[in-house]
């Protein structure tokens, strides 16, 4: 995993043990980018209410920069986390998976006491 930076925007303080995404997430969501044709964009890891276990992921390339936001770079991919969801992914790491099984991103958080049956939210 290639960590080269944290910057924060606003007051707020980065958070020391921030979203890691490995060199593989890093590539996809290059691939991604590279398909949507814009350089603007950047990776918002989210945690939203919601969910039935009560706290649900969001992944979206984002444009904007929000007061407090943490913005890591991994390998040239900005991955951009805000404020309210930081302390709920200090630590995570979100990873690209492609087998038969499965295809999409995973995130493994240490913060997650528990998530539903369908792996969709947590708490």
């Amino acid at each position: 995993m290639t960590v080269q930076g944290e910057t924060v925007q606003g007051d707020a303080p980065a958070a020391t043990d921030g979203v890691v995404i490995t060199d593989t997430a890093a590539s996809k969501v290059k691939s991604l980018l590279e398909q949507e044709g814009r350089d603007d964009l950047r990776l918002r890891i989210a945690v939203q209410p919601g969910g039935c276990s009560g706290l649900r992921y969001q992944l979206f390339f984002d444009e904007r920069n929000l007061d407090g936001d943490a913005v890591r770079d991994f390998g040239g991919v900005a991955v951009v986390t805000d404020r309210m969801s930081q302390p709920y992914l200090a630590g995570a790491t979100i990873d690209f998976v492609d087998t038969i099984e499965k295809q999409g991103f995973t995130i493994d958080n240490p913060n997650a006491g528990g998530s539903c049956a369908c792996g969709d939210s947590f708490h």
